[in-house]
């Protein structure tokens, strides 16, 4: 199964020297049940897009919890085991799921991170996130801003370049 774990530089430099992605339980988001309900007319390509959107607003989170991180959005991409992934039943993450096990470095298909250009946006978010969560429309679309900003692509062996 494909999932979106979100990260921060730092988690991906971390992540990168131990050549895995743990300890579990991991949160990840990936195309669930409840993300194809809710999102019915959305054919592949969209719902994954969904669930990478939703990882990528989890590591404004992180972001949140670790101001020192630079302001980049990460998420990386991988192919887990099913038998790996447990469902989260949760109406306002319905892309959210739970990863059993660590993810070894091999199963890595790609990495998303922001720009530099988009790190004021970004930084902005990050600090307004927690209220956004609590239901501050003022927040949100503080929150909302980084999503203007598209995640670049980077393949596996390309990671490494960006924390070093």
């Amino acid at each position: 199964m494909r999932v979106y774990l979100p990260s921060t530089l730092a988690g991906l430099a971390r992540a990168h020297a131990d050549r895995e992605l743990g300890p579990a339980p991991l949160a990840a988001y990936a195309v669930t049940p409840g993300l194809r309900e809710w999102y019915a007319e959305g054919d592949t390509e969209e719902l994954e897009y969904a669930a990478l959107t939703a990882a990528a607003r989890a590591s404004l989170r992180l972001l949140a919890a670790g101001p020192a991180a630079p302001p980049r959005r990460v998420v990386l991409a991988a192919e887990v085991p099913d038998d790996a992934v447990e469902q989260v039943n949760d109406e306002d993450e319905r892309a959210l799921v739970r990863l059993t096990a660590p993810v070894p470095w091999k199963k890595i298909a790609s990495g998303h991170v922001d720009d530099p250009a988009a790190e004021e946006d970004v930084k902005a978010a990050a600090e307004a996130v927690t209220a956004a969560d609590a239901g501050d429309a003022d927040a949100a679309f503080t929150a909302d801003g980084a999503e203007g900003h598209e995640l670049l692509w980077y393949a596996t062996q390309e990671l490494g370049d960006l924390v070093s």
